[in-house]
């Protein structure tokens, strides 16, 4: 059992089951993957509903400590990405 496809043959297997070039497939999982980057960086949440949505989460600063002298430091703001499963990923997912 493969426990993982690389982007060439998610491109393959798009391209198969739709009839498109694996050009054309190519293109638009780029663009699919700029949307994602222009609205979650901008804060908005990309959301499909039933498979998945995708969202910018915030982290606040804290203390933290260097594991290699034992320093405590400042660990500054920022900002994290949230994937979260849909109802009919999560079923497929549960139902193999």
């Amino acid at each position: 059992m493969k426990l993982a496809i690389n982007r060439s043959e998610l491109v393959a297997a798009v391209a198969e089951k739709t009839g498109n070039s694996q050009v054309a497939v190519n293109g638009v999982l780029d663009a699919v993957f700029e949307v994602f980057v222009e609205q979650v960086s901008q804060g908005e949440k990309v959301s499909i509903p039933g498979w998945l949505s995708v969202e910018r989460t915030d982290r606040a600063a804290r203390t933290g400590r260097n594991p290699q002298t034992g320093d405590t430091i400042q660990i500054p703001a920022g900002h994290s990405v949230k994937l979260t499963a849909g109802s009919k990923l999560k079923a497929a997912v549960t139902s193999k």
